[in-house]
């Protein structure tokens, strides 16, 4: 169903193309700009870089059709595991490599020190560079990038559930790797040095104030 939001979005794009103005949706994680001119919306809601959108999706809504889908596909369950296996680690390099740094800005990865030492490096775009990512690809990289590892969440408890121990391993793997982007992602979107148990922590409790206040209104 990722997929068909995908061409949903493609062929909505050639309509508005066709449109003299429209409005494009906000991003997912970005500023609202109502102010700004129609045109220089329309341009946002625009899909700048259609490969790399698709196979951000394609990757891992395929390893999670083969693990849903592989009693049909295939009675091998080795074939089925590696086959999920190698689109999860395909998935994996192209969503911290390519989609990330093309569809929002934002990058992740681990460096060695003279020392010896790691170090995690969590970057984003400057807000003044001239490649702004747009509305859509904004949309589609955060809606695969969250959605996905919650699915894979779910597979966790049912395999245990089912008493389907031998996909296990795959099903560990599949929540591991995901949950890495995920984790890199939302660090470089939120800042790599913010503590996210923190912050986290600073929202539930805005959250019940505002609750508590609206509660002792007039």
């Amino acid at each position: 169903w990722l997929l068909c939001l995908l061409c949903m979005l493609l062929f909505n794009k050639k309509k508005k193309k066709k449109t003299d103005s429209q409005e494009a949706d906000a991003p997912l994680f970005g500023d609202d700009d109502d102010d700004a001119p129609t045109a220089v919306r329309q341009k946002k809601s625009e899909i700048k870089h259609p490969l790399a959108t698709f196979f951000h999706l394609f990757f891992r809504t395929s390893a999670i059709l083969v693990y849903l889908l592989c009693e049909i596909l295939s009675s091998s369950f080795i074939i089925c595991m590696v086959t999920i296996i190698l689109l999860l680690s395909c998935d994996f390099w192209t969503v911290k490599n390519v989609s990330g740094r093309l569809m929002v800005g934002l990058r992740w990865w681990n460096q060695v020190d003279e020392d010896g030492q790691s170090h995690w490096v969590f970057e984003s775009r400057p807000a003044t560079s001239r490649k702004v990512p747009t509305n859509s690809e904004s949309q589609i990289f955060w809606l695969g990038l969250v959605v996905c590892p919650v699915l894979w969440g779910i597979f966790v408890f049912s395999t245990l559930f089912s008493f389907k121990f031998k996909w296990l391993a795959v099903v560990l793997m599949g929540v591991a790797l995901q949950w890495a982007n995920l984790y890199g992602y939302v660090r470089c979107k939120v800042g790599g040095k913010t503590n996210l148990r923190s912050m986290a922590t600073n929202y539930l409790g805005s959250q019940f104030f505002k609750q508590a206040m609206a509660k002792q209104g007039p």
